[in-house]
């Protein structure tokens, strides 16, 4: 059994190896060819993620056009981790599906189990990789959920200190500005991505609607409405972010309240599966081992 899981692994990184010279002959061609044979200065600095993109970018650049939009949308309510793209990201899959494959294997070899080998190692292996080309994809839907969940407890906060800079006769660039320096959160860069966009000269408009759309969160779409529509109909702001502030506010509490009622029902699982049978083991323990001697 060891023989054969050093075979494996042995087979494994020579396949590596070979796939891995394959994308950087292939990277090299493009580059050499690309600067005429000229040399180049190359980029200090370059993170692991981007240089993993770069080698897996045959592989990835294969993606379907309808695939690479809400991908990138994906990544963008992520808050771009790793300033990855979506061929990135791609990479990142592939190479992750191959290495648990790997790892699949060496275990299915590894294991004793009454199933043939030859079936339970390339079955492990499927399985490790299928696992490894998901995992990316969950971990990106936690990193959104929880995102979102940063900019909807903040928001309320955030549109207080909107409304006192506004009403204190500055600009909203500047009541943006001051959000950007007093949140350091998920709210705090997407303030700041609209501040850097309206700097390349996107509209005022245009960037918080942008915003609003990426970030999916209802409370700050609703908001970015109403600011669009006081600034077409001329409506004062600052009256209006007051509204606002006020109307997510008391969504808040009735949030907070829903939560608090489902709170008894959601303890029942808790103490039915934990508590109790501690409990009855704690009282029911000595009698039954009375009985248990009384019948020896």
């Amino acid at each position: 059994m060891s023989t054969q899981f050093i075979i494996a692994i042995t087979a494994g990184v020579i396949c590596g190896i070979v796939v891995a010279a394959y994308f950087v002959a292939i990277d090299q061609t493009k580059t050499v060819a690309a600067t005429n044979g000229a040399w180049t200065p190359q980029p200090a600095g370059t993170s692991f993620l981007k240089q993993f993109e770069a080698l897996a970018r045959p592989l990835a650049s294969r993606m379907p056009a309808h695939a690479t939009g809400p991908l990138r949308q994906k990544l963008s309510r992520a808050g771009d981790p790793g300033n990855l793209t979506p061929a990135g990201f791609q990479a990142v899959r592939y190479g992750l599906a191959a290495l648990f494959a790997i790892v699949g294997l060496g275990l299915g070899l590894l294991l004793r189990v009454p199933v043939p080998t030859l079936v339970l190692a390339p079955a492990a292996g499927a399985a490790a990789a299928v696992l490894g080309y998901m995992t990316p994809s969950l971990w990106l839907d936690q990193r959104i959920g929880q995102r979102r969940r940063q900019i909807e407890r903040s928001l309320a906060e955030a549109t207080d200190l909107l409304t006192l800079v506004v009403e204190s006769g500055m600009s909203l660039d500047e009541g943006l500005l001051s959000i950007t320096e007093r949140f350091h959160n998920a709210l705090g860069d997407e303030i700041g991505k609209v501040l850097r966009e309206i700097r390349l000269g996107r509209p005022r408009m245009s960037a918080l609607e942008h915003m609003a759309e990426t970030t999916g969160v209802a409370d700050l779409h609703h908001l970015v409405e109403s600011i669009v529509q006081s600034d077409q109909m001329g409506v004062p702001i600052a009256r209006l972010l007051r509204v606002q502030a006020m109307e997510m506010r008391r969504r808040q509490r009735q949030t907070a309240q829903e939560r608090a009622a489902q709170a008894s029902s959601r303890m029942v699982f808790p103490m039915v599966g934990c508590i109790f049978p501690v409990l009855w083991i704690v009282l029911l323990g000595p009698a039954i081992i009375q009985i248990l001697k009384s019948l020896h």
